[in-house]
């Protein structure tokens, strides 16, 4: 199996029913990349396949063979973060932080799709992505303030 992870080609040859997770954290680690209930529910493992947002738990390697990988690590562009990343600073988003990376890729996901999105686009597209803390309106804010310049 061969793909590639933020742009840098790999090849595994161990059991395709591995979940892409697993492999991004344990053998390649990337621990941005978050487990959370392990059934595709919550969105904190969210990372991105050929562009489209997935979950990583549910996602097995044998899945991605030939694919392009984007990981909460190679969303940004060098040092220069990603508009969203910018934006949840800027709005206080996260607090425990540990659902955010699966958030930010569902986000990126959106604004690649649709660029300038309508509030209930954004909760559409949003949800599935669980944040116990409750920082639904400071993501919403932070996606709008993106949203038209992604």
């Amino acid at each position: 199996m061969k793909a590639k992870i933020n742009g840098q080609a790999i090849e595994y040859n161990g059991d395709g029913e591995m979940p892409l997770l697993w492999y991004l954290r344990d053998i390649e680690g990337m621990t941005g990349t978050k487990f959370g209930c392990g059934a595709g529910l919550c969105g904190a493992c969210t990372v991105h396949v050929d562009g489209v947002a997935v979950r990583s738990c549910q996602t097995f390697m044998e899945d991605v063979d030939g694919t392009e990988i984007k990981t909460i690590e190679g969303l940004a562009s060098g040092e220069t973060l990603h508009a969203l990343q910018e934006a949840w600073a800027e709005n206080d988003v996260p607090q425990c932080g540990y659902c955010q990376a699966g958030q930010i890729m569902q986000a990126a996901s959106l604004l690649s799709e649709n660029p300038n999105p309508t509030d209930q686009e954004i909760d559409d597209a949003m949800y599935g992505n669980i944040c116990r803390c409750g920082t639904y309106q400071r993501i919403k804010a932070a996606i709008r303030s993106v949203a038209g310049d992604a």
